[in-house]
């Protein structure tokens, strides 16, 4: 049998050196998506988007697999952002919290796969099936670094990347703030988790 492919380590986007701010193009790429807000610790928003977007995940993998085409499935992505972004970025507010949960989808599996991959899912019942989205996220040039430790240490590092990095390099944010699971929080102590911390840029003296 073939090895599973894993996006994670042949997409130039998915690498990232902890203590290292780079800049970098990231490709057009497609996701399952889920929509929420609230502290994802608490809000049953969030859970019900996890048990959501998993099901669908492994409909689509086990749908490739049976075509010969088998793959990891990628690690959990999200978007966060909040109407005060000091809500996010320092004062860590996560009730204020709005964000996008998403799994990548393999650049060979469409629409129609997709919708097979919900119908599928279906039979599971799944809290928040019918938020399920699919959707191409285009971020374009980004900075992005690898934050090693807890979630809740991230500031400092925020706080180089907008308030530093980004203006000397003569750029302005513009989209999201992107985080990358690399690892399990269920599996790996606060001190040692692996994410992938993203920000997309522009010129910034385009308007």
């Amino acid at each position: 049998m073939p090895d599973k492919i894993d996006l994670k380590k042949t997409l130039d986007s998915y690498r990232a050196t902890a203590g290292e701010l780079s800049l970098i193009d990231v490709p057009p790429l497609s996701y399952l998506m889920v929509d929420g807000h609230g502290d994802p610790n608490t809000a049953p928003a969030y859970a019900d988007a996890l048990a959501s977007l998993y099901p669908v995940a492994y409909a689509l993998k086990f749908a490739s697999k049976g075509q010969g085409r088998d793959y990891v499935v990628p690690p959990l992505e999200g978007l966060w952002w909040a109407d005060d972004m000091a809500a996010f970025t320092t004062r860590r507010d996560k009730a204020q919290w709005d964000w996008t949960m998403m799994l990548m989808v393999p650049a060979w599996l469409d629409a129609s796969a997709v919708e097979a991959a919900l119908a599928r899912a279906a039979a599971k019942n799944p809290p928040a099936l019918e938020k399920v989205r699919f959707a191409t996220l285009l971020e374009g040039r980004c900075v992005q670094t690898l934050h090693v430790g807890s979630y809740d240490d991230e500031a400092g590092v925020l706080a180089r990347m907008h308030d530093e990095y980004i203006p000397a390099h003569g750029l302005r944010l513009d989209g999201r703030h992107h985080e990358i699971y690399l690892s399990d929080p269920r599996r790996v102590a606060p001190e040692r988790l692996r994410t992938i911390l993203r920000q997309p840029v522009v010129d910034s003296a385009t308007m």
